[in-house]
């Protein structure tokens, strides 16, 4: 028999000591919520918006989730629920600097609330709303320092309890399929296992991979450091070879053993679709009308930016109403009962859905509704009242479908399917057009130079000095901070893109200054003093994690890496656009340091090898025994090319190899444009 709930939250419940457990169900339901925020601390001013990011989550999202938690506890509701908080969201929590700020915007909020009450008195449709803002922020405040201005503390009783399964992401969420190196991908998640066992005094089991992004590359990594299980999007275990028995309601495991789920697409447009999802729904709270906006300037000036900007404040009085300009005051009870509504539909189609397939299947099947934490409270004003709701509705009101986390999951069957997946997101059209397109691909060339230099810096430095290794371990943060999958997002969806665009050439721009002083053994001292106490994250963090597992010759017996080039057409010899593009190439990357060498044709007048800006030019005499014929002339030239290169090469060493790198593109004939490697 299922057990009676209410269709609104109750003011009290009898508290128990110890929680009822569920019936045996016929499935599962795994409710995931990703927490995450880039990293943003500048302690040098308190102007930057960006810094109301952190401020605005904690209070219409993460304070509001462990509200519902406690709630749920002191009930006696068996929940379960599974969150992944990045290590740069955590280091902002635990932050002294911005715990204070906190407090300060909570004080503004709380100040603002007492003049909405009064302002509002004699306006019937915002008064009730007014005094309701007033109460929960003030509730807010009063937990916040309950929890000595630390949530991290509050996650950690729920994991400590069984009610939470915490696990991590990324250390500054990079999206993995686009990180070059495999030392860089093993940095991001060393990093991030350190970070979560000081925190939540555990390792981790599962990790949230940044943006669902998942490449066969980092297979192994993740077993490396204990990883038992990701999450990926439905079009990834789809394309999974071979393909899913169960399709997305049982897991399947990697070639190294790690378990994989996948996000439920039933479930998911419940929620996240715009146009068929709960949230858009008319009774719920605009988000896009807010005071902040809709006040006199005069009235709402000490409470928006210093500069006179516009911001969103948290006090909105307004319900979606519909799809125009027109909105209606919203009515905060009536939107908790469409909460209490969209909780029970959302059981409903989840007991159907697992009804459907269990009697299909030789085990229980498990939905997997993963989601931005931040949707919860922040977007969706209503989404913790939804959830509270959902947990109370699957422990009272039915026996077919129990919450539960991935790691119990795991263990109630000691076989899954294995299968190799291919490269993919949750982002638009499945792969990385989101974080790869022309608004941001600039950013990869400097990001792939860093990470290499960073793992010849760290095989090159065995044991440094105190101030070097300062030095290394401050680029490791610098080059991670740069990585961050949120700056090529933000470049994507054009909204704070100046912002975005300065963060990731102000991180690239630190670690290639902190990489010429430590190669030039001139460190300054006081600058790096600075630069510590701005990007303060990882305090732990160890550039070691950088250097190479498999052998590698070590920095000081290493030879330059050699790039030959092989085109028709060099100044002075120009025909098309050839010359000038391999002109420009192969001196940008004389300057990377690296040395080049170009065999291209003899032209009258000018040396068969000279030096060009840096640049080994090798020009090749082409014989013509058959006239002028054009196809004989590509034959010898050809013939005569192979001859250079074997001379270019043994002139360089005997044993080093080229990256070859070719070019042809004369008039009436197909461009070949390769790349390979030769002895």
């Amino acid at each position: 028999m299922g057990r009676n709930t209410p269709e609104v939250l109750p003011d009290t419940m009898p508290a128990t000591s110890e929680a009822m457990s569920y019936p045996v169900p016929k499935g599962y339901l795994a409710m995931v919520l990703h927490a995450h925020l880039p990293f943003v601390r500048h302690p040098e001013s308190e102007s930057y918006l960006e810094e109301r990011w952190l401020f605005e989550g904690l209070t219409e999202t993460y304070i509001p989730l462990l509200q519902v938690y406690e709630r749920l506890l002191g009930d006696g509701v068996d929940f379960r629920i599974t969150m992944s908080i990045s290590p740069t969201l955590a280091a902002m929590l635990s932050d002294d600097l911005l715990q204070e700020r906190y407090v300060r915007y909570l004080s503004q909020l709380l100040e603002l609330a007492e003049k909405e009450v009064q302002r509002t008195k004699n306006l019937p449709d915002f008064y009730p709303l007014a005094c309701e803002y007033q109460e929960r922020f003030q509730k807010i405040y009063e937990y916040y320092l309950g929890c000595d201005r630390n949530i991290l503390l509050a996650f950690r009783k729920f994991q400590d309890v069984g009610k939470l399964e915490l696990i991590t992401s990324a250390a500054t969420h990079s999206f993995f399929p686009l990180v070059w190196t495999e030392e860089a991908l093993r940095a991001q998640v060393a990093t991030a296992v350190q970070q979560h066992i000081h925190f939540f005094g555990k390792r981790p089991r599962g990790i949230w991979l940044p943006e669902c992004g998942y490449a066969p590359k980092i297979d192994h990594i993740l077993k490396e450091y204990g990883i038992e299980f990701f999450f990926v999007d439905s079009l990834g275990l789809k394309s999974a070879d071979p393909s899913p028995v169960y399709n997305t309601l049982s897991p399947v495991v990697t070639p190294n053993g790690i378990a994989v789920f996948a996000r439920d697409a039933d479930s998911s447009k419940q929620v996240w679709s715009s146009t068929e999802g709960y949230p858009g729904d008319f009774d719920y709270r605009e988000y896009y009308r807010d005071i902040g906006y809709d006040l006199d300037f005069e009235l709402i000036k000490p409470y928006i930016h210093p500069d006179g900007i516009r911001v969103n404040t948290g006090f909105k009085y307004y319900r979606i109403t519909g799809a125009g300009d027109h909105k209606e005051p919203y009515n905060f009870d009536r939107a908790l009962d469409k909460a209490a509504q969209h909780a029970g539909n959302f059981m409903f189609n989840r007991e159907k859905q697992i009804e459907c397939f269990a009697n299909q299947m030789d085990r229980q099947p498990i939905v997997v509704a993963p989601y931005d934490a931040e949707l919860y409270g922040h977007w969706w004003f209503e989404g913790p009242v939804f959830l509270e709701m959902l947990f109370r509705k699957l422990f009272y009101d039915q026996e077919i479908v129990s919450p539960i986390t991935p790691s119990e999951y795991l263990e109630l069957y000691p076989d899954y399917q294995v299968c190799q997946l291919p490269m993919s997101s949750w982002g638009r059209g499945g792969y990385a057009d989101v974080w790869l397109r022309a608004e941001n691909d600039w950013v990869y060339p400097a990001l792939h130079l860093a990470e290499q230099k960073m793992v010849e810096l760290a095989n090159r430095y065995e044991r440094p000095t105190g101030l070097a290794k300062r030095a290394l371990n401050q680029a490791a943060r610098e080059l991670m901070l740069a990585q961050s999958s949120d700056w090529a997002f933000i470049m994507d969806t054009k909204t704070m893109v100046d912002y975005a665009v300065k963060r990731t050439k102000h991180h690239v721009n630190r670690f290639f200054k902190l990489s010429n002083m430590l190669e030039a053994n001139q460190i300054d001292a006081a600058w790096l003093h600075a630069l510590e106490q701005i990007d303060n994250l990882f305090p732990a963090v160890n550039y070691q994690v950088y250097q190479s597992r498999h052998p590698v010759v070590r920095y000081k017996e290493r030879t330059r890496r050699h790039i030959l080039m092989l085109s028709w057409e060099f100044p002075p010899m120009t025909v098309g656009g050839l010359a000038r593009h391999v002109y420009d190439l192969s001196r940008y990357l004389v300057k990377q340091g690296i040395e080049v060498h170009v065999v291209t044709m003899h032209v009258e007048g000018y040396p068969d090898t000279e030096m060009v800006e840096g640049v080994h030019v090798h020009r090749v005499h082409v014989m013509k025994p058959d006239g002028s014929e054009f196809i004989h002339f590509v034959l010898q030239m050809n013939l005569m090319m192979i001859d250079a290169c074997k001379s270019s090469s043994q002139a360089v060493s005997p044993s080093n190899s080229f990256t070859l790198m070719t070019g042809w593109c004369p008039k009436r004939h197909r461009r070949s444009n390769t790349s390979t490697t030769c002895r």
